[in-house]
């Protein structure tokens, strides 16, 4: 990786300052520039190896023309990846100097949007490598890093109630994005049912046991700067944010965290709980491409995805199903059962392009309807969401279920009992089901 410049005069923000303000213009570009780097040399070696095997003609007789194609390759693409250094170390070095004078501008929602759907795709890498386009998980309101003391969210938080709703987007989204057609989930449960709403802003790239120990913590230091008194906490997660939601709720209850003690509803949206076959085929791509030498190659492209999204390929929410394994090879499940949280009412909302019930209707688009609705053809792995806790919209792809059309499920379902944090009940009335299947 390019080296950081060492000029003394350039002060660094410290990753506090950073978590509380704007992303810098120039930061985003020195990013974008080694990122650009580091992809030209990876695509560089893929294009290098091709080269060297094709040059090398046949496996005959112990493919004769090998080492000279080697060395032919070697010359062209070092020099190559060593010019592409040098200019990747002068940006970093120049836009290091840049960046500190000027003034942050404040990020649109269509630079976001890139943002997201770039940490989505290579998040892991950017974090590994401190790019400046990596995500740091925040929790905010309006596209604003909230500070979590008790003071500054008195503040930014005015007439904030004891009711805690946490919305967690999806994969190479961002909190932005839960506005849509003029709807928010978020905004709507307040008006409603006096919700007090945040939104989790994350690195989706992260495998979703990384994300979900991060939030666990995240949000203890929420509920511990509450700016009134806390009286339950509800977690709405959408697709990736939904296995995000139920690794830091399983991770949150040995410590005892206290937001888990508060945590009264979690609700997932098109949450691909056993996996989305996209990745899945994907995987498989990867796996063909290595039946030639000649292509085999181009399956290092297919390594670029990130280590969230190989976790979408059988919905992985805990570190020991990852840890230890090559993400990319084509093998079976690696999970072990894992039930919905005791003591917490969940309910899963799936959507479908069908506009009318069928015997097996279709996905989302993205995720399968068994699979968001938590059904499993083993009995261990089903998620044992109540009937009238499960819900099928028909006429509504994957982004769909952000929209206005089915809030009035969601509504519903939140109009149940709440709690406080010692668990007392505050008000009996039980959710209604509505459409369940």
């Amino acid at each position: 990786m390019p080296a950081r410049s060492k000029t003394r005069a350039v002060r660094r923000p410290t990753r506090a300052a950073a978590l509380t303000r704007a992303r810098n213009v120039l930061e985003d570009v020195r990013g974008a520039s080694r990122l650009a780097i580091d992809a030209t040399t990876a695509v560089t070696s893929v294009v290098e190896a091709m080269h060297r095997t094709i040059a090398s003609g046949p496996k005959v007789l112990g493919a004769p023309l090998t080492r000279p194609a080697t060395a032919l390759t070697s010359v062209l693409y070092g020099a190559i990846r060593s010019v592409t250094g040098l200019v990747g170390t002068g940006l970093d070095r120049a836009l290091g100097q840049l960046a500190p004078l000027l003034d942050d501008a404040v990020p649109g929602a269509e630079r976001e949007a890139v943002l997201a759907a770039l940490n989505g795709v290579l998040g892991d890498f950017l974090a590994q490598t401190s790019n400046p386009l990596a995500i740091a998980m925040q929790l905010r309101r309006g596209g604003h890093p909230l500070t979590l003391e008790r003071a500054a969210l008195r503040r930014e938080l005015p007439g904030a109630t004891g009711r805690v709703l946490v919305l967690l987007h999806g994969s190479s989204m961002n909190d932005l994005q839960w506005t849509r057609g003029g709807h928010d989930h978020g905004a709507a449960l307040a008006r409603d049912h006096g919700y007090t709403p945040v939104y989790l802003y994350a690195n989706t790239g992260l495998h979703v046991s990384t994300n979900g120990r991060e939030l666990a913590a995240l949000l203890e230091r929420l509920v511990g700067a509450w700016p009134t008194t806390l009286e339950d906490v509800t977690l709405v997660g959408h697709s990736m944010g939904g296995l995000i939601a139920r690794s830091a709720v399983h991770l949150a209850e040995a410590p005892r965290l206290r937001w888990r003690t508060a945590l009264r509803a979690l609700v997932t949206l098109g949450t691909p709980h056993h996996g989305a076959p996209l990745e899945r085929a994907g995987n498989l791509f990867e796996t063909l491409l290595t039946v030639s030498r000649y292509s085999a190659p181009l399956a290092r492209l297919a390594t670029l995805r990130s280590a969230g999204v190989t976790d979408l390929r059988h919905g992985l929410v805990l570190d020991e199903q990852w840890q230890g394994q090559d993400r990319f090879a084509l093998r079976a499940d690696p999970r072990t059962p894992l039930p919905l949280p005791v003591g917490v009412e969940c309910f899963a909302l799936a959507g479908t392009t069908a506009k009318t019930p069928r015997a097996r209707p279709p996905s989302d688009g993205l995720v399968p309807v068994a699979s968001a609705l938590g059904r499993h053809e083993k009995r261990a792995f089903t998620l044992n969401f109540p009937e009238a806790h499960r819900h099928l919209a028909y006429g509504v792809d994957h982004l769909g279920l952000l929209g206005a059309e089915v809030y009035p499920t969601l509504r519903e379902w939140l109009r149940g009992q709440r709690i406080t944090t010692s668990g007392r009940a505050l008000q009996a009335r039980q959710p209604r089901g509505t459409n369940s299947t």
